[in-house]
């Protein structure tokens, strides 16, 4: 009889433990599991939003618009070009955002529409005129949210750099002052979009 009780203290009770234990880890992981993120889904909601705003602002353009995903890492491309006319994608790029913007946490950000903070602002911008600044063609950016009323004042612009890669990459891109900077080739396809367009193209920057 002791003999028996012996066996079931030294192998059943282990046994009840170990499950405990898996159990508990199996808890844990699913408690600290993040959702995965669909950029397709986020950018739904964007174009939404968008037509929604220049269904009430006929001075913009309505048949195109720019998209920044900055949910998405620096190196993938997360600067979309959206025809809002037929519902497709024409294009997308690589775009830096500001050093300001940087957390020190892989994958979060932090925004700021204060000026000298480096950091860049999420919000609707109007593309204005251009001009030749200290990277060449550049385009003024006017913020239409309190998120981003500065931009003129902080001279947060569209331009290009040569240090922009126009592939993606496996790590993440040089940072800008507050500036959407996106590669010299990519450029030339917003230039084209952006000079002929009779009206405003928007451009919306989200997290």
């Amino acid at each position: 009889m002791k003999t028996r009780i012996l066996f079931l203290l030294f192998t059943v009770i282990p046994l009840v433990c170990l499950s405990c234990e898996n159990k508990k880890e199996k808890t844990i992981k699913t408690k600290t599991s993040k959702p995965i993120y669909s950029y397709e889904e986020k950018l739904k909601s964007e174009i939404t939003e968008i037509r929604s705003f220049l269904g009430k602002s006929p001075k913009y353009n309505s048949d195109v618009a720019l998209f920044l995903d900055m949910k998405i890492e620096s190196g993938r491309n997360r600067f979309f070009v959206y025809d809002l006319k037929h519902n497709k994608l024409l294009n997308k790029g690589l775009v830096g955002h500001g050093s300001g913007s940087e957390t020190g946490i892989q994958g979060e950000l932090k925004f700021s529409n204060i000026k000298n903070s480096n950091c860049s602002s999420l919000g609707k911008y109007a593309i204005g005129g251009s001009y030749i600044g200290t990277f060449g063609k550049a385009y003024k950016l006017y913020g239409l949210d309190k998120t981003n009323s500065n931009a003129f004042d902080r001279n947060i612009v569209l331009h290009k750099y040569s240090e922009i890669p126009f592939d993606e990459q496996p790590y993440p891109i040089c940072n800008s002052l507050g500036c959407p900077m996106v590669n010299e080739k990519f450029f030339g396809v917003l230039e084209k979009l952006i000079d002929h367009s009779k009206k405003k193209i928007i451009l919306v920057m989200y997290y």
